[in-house]
């Protein structure tokens, strides 16, 4: 019955989906081709459907397959959650601590402190995910979180960090080139950085009467803005305390754009007895501190 079918058969099921053959999903997954075969008959035995199909390309998921990914990699991270947690027993900090934090924060922010961490704890691993989405805490997604909104579920610890703002900002060169602007509407004539999207920052700028379609370059990811900013390739939003990190950017309008994020790190309340996770929380907090007050 598919209440007895036992988490080995998903993990061989998100293997193939994951990797379109058998053979891919034993090297993921350090099993053999055989095993993984057995695997997806017994599942789709046990289910009474079929999940995958033949093609040149490889093994393509059926619809229902695809139906059944999200509850599987649901699974997935519930047994990944399990592992950690027992990993991590005792007093001795050690075992995996899954971080989730923005692009630009989890490249430019994180690293030093987390190369810290590990140098006082040898024997902690850490996985950080760059995602500018909220990562579900509640759904084990991550264990930590370092979010740019207040978090709203009774379940998570949160430490409030403080401000971190953006502005404007330009690489020297280009504003020698082009000159500065001393007023929103003076970026008409200017090569403007921004979204792909809509966001905040966008709804910032229209209020001032600049519109997303005028941007030169757009892009939804942070790092690639970023990259384009130090370039000098245009003007574009930045973290105020990262661009002081930079002797080439330069903050123009400062009264004409300033969005400040609420910046919070956050975990789920069960992990806090987990000393792995409380070491991870307090150096992230520590870190983050001292980064908004530079």
């Amino acid at each position: 019955m598919a209440s007895t079918i036992g988490w080995e058969l998903y993990r061989s099921f998100l293997g193939v989906f994951r990797e379109g053959s058998l053979s891919g999903a034993a090297r993921q997954l350090g099993i053999t081709q055989p095993t993984v075969g057995r695997h997806i008959a017994a599942l789709e035995t046990a289910l009474g459907v079929v999940l995958f199909t033949r093609s040149p390309n490889g093994l393509l998921p059926t619809a229902l397959a695809r139906t059944l990914r999200a509850h599987a990699e649901t699974m997935e991270r519930t047994a990944a959650a399990l592992e950690r947690a027992a990993s991590s027993q005792g007093d001795d900090v050690r075992g995996v601590v899954r971080v989730s934090a923005s692009e630009v924060v989890g490249v430019e922010v994180l690293p030093p402190i987390l190369t810290q961490l590990r140098q006082t704890h040898p024997h902690l691993r850490v996985e950080l995910v760059l995602t500018n989405r909220l990562s579900d805490l509640l759904q084990l997604e991550a264990d930590i979180a370092v979010r740019m909104v207040r978090p709203s579920q009774e379940q998570l610890l949160a430490r409030r960090i403080g401000l971190i703002e953006i502005g404007l900002h330009a690489r020297d060169d280009y504003l020698l080139k082009h000159g500065t602007p001393l007023h929103m509407q003076d970026l008409a004539s200017h090569s403007v950085i921004g979204f792909d999207q809509e966001n905040a920052f966008i709804r910032s700028l229209a209020i001032k009467g600049f519109e997303r379609n005028t941007f030169a370059c757009s892009s939804d990811s942070d790092l690639a803005q970023l990259a384009l900013i130090r370039a000098g390739a245009g003007i574009g939003g930045c973290q105020v305390q990262l661009a002081k990190r930079d002797p080439r950017l330069r903050r123009v309008l400062p009264e004409g754009v300033a969005l400040r994020l609420d910046t919070w790190v956050t975990m789920h309340e069960d992990l806090r007895n987990s000393p792995r996770c409380r070491v991870m929380f307090d150096a992230l907090v520590e870190g983050l501190q001292r980064y908004v007050q530079d």
